[in-house]
């Protein structure tokens, strides 16, 4: 029976007509991933590169997902071929590649999720989720239809080849990395420092006269609105993970008493602070 895939995130950024939201999915757990799935969110993204993923619970939660108007999104921990073709063939159509800060290591990413001539991904579509094990008419030949690619530009040098870098063909667009960039630039831990706005901003602008779609890190609101503003098309604004930690630990202080709550500590004005 012939199956249809859903559209990439390509395809959703080109229809969208506004910046799309996401969130993260750092777990590992489908449960989790169905969650934010049925959140309402545009997109969410499975996270391999910081979090307990391989290729089995990242199949669990793109099974998960599957059921949800939600687009997915699998970042792989590196440009290994290897890996991106193996992701690949479990079904990710969209797929992030991290720490992309030169145009020939962007040529490389494009060419390790094409097909010959364009590529050098390895053909398995009969025995893989790709292609719904050939239930999806002339997958081969429309490979490139079903597959979009986008790298994440977080180094000082990353930035200052954001242009090159988008031009590449395959390349559907480029996600900056605001915490690895302020790390490269001096700035570890303090992603809203002027400078490291300012580079983001020079991303953005050359990503954008490239043609191309540029993204962002950006779980402050505040600084979600105003990338937003800046030309962000789509963009992070939470995580499963970091969701919860918030959330469990709001309940703790609204609930249980804390140490020395109401007692003369000799600091005046001290509260709990999270």
């Amino acid at each position: 029976m012939p199956l249809p895939l859903n559209p990439t995130l390509r395809h959703r950024l080109q229809e969208a007509g506004r910046p799309l939201f996401g969130g993260w999915v750092c777990s590992g757990s489908p449960v989790m991933a169905e969650v934010m799935a049925g959140s309402g969110l545009d997109w969410i993204l499975i996270d391999m590169e910081h979090a307990p993923n391989g290729l089995e619970s990242v199949l669990s939660q793109l099974h998960a997902v599957s059921g949800y108007p939600v687009t997915a999104v699998v970042r792989v921990p590196s440009a290994d071929p290897v890996i991106i073709k193996q992701v690949l063939d479990l079904g990710a159509q969209t797929i992030l590649v991290p720490m992309v800060s030169t145009e020939e290591q962007a040529r490389s990413v494009a060419a390790a999720a094409q097909y010959p001539p364009h590529g050098i991904r390895g053909v398995g579509s009969a025995l893989a989720r790709s292609a719904r094990w050939n239930r999806v008419p002339d997958y081969l030949e429309n490979a490139a239809e079903h597959v979009s690619v986008f790298v994440q530009v977080e180094t000082g040098e990353g930035v200052e080849n954001a242009r090159a870098i988008a031009a590449v063909d395959g390349i559907d667009g480029v996600f900056v990395g605001p915490s690895d960039l302020a790390a490269s630039l001096g700035f570890l831990g303090r992603q809203g420092h002027p400078e490291v706005v300012a580079a983001v901003g020079r991303a953005f602008a050359d990503v954008t006269a490239a043609g191309k779609p540029v993204g962002v890190n950006a779980f402050d609101p505040q600084a979600a609105a105003g990338y937003a503003e800046a030309g962000a098309a789509f963009l992070l604004v939470g995580a499963d993970v970091a969701l919860t930690a918030r959330a469990s630990e709001a309940l703790a202080a609204r609930f249980i008493p804390q140490p020395g709550a109401g007692e003369d500590d000799g600091v005046s004005g001290a509260t709990a602070s999270y």
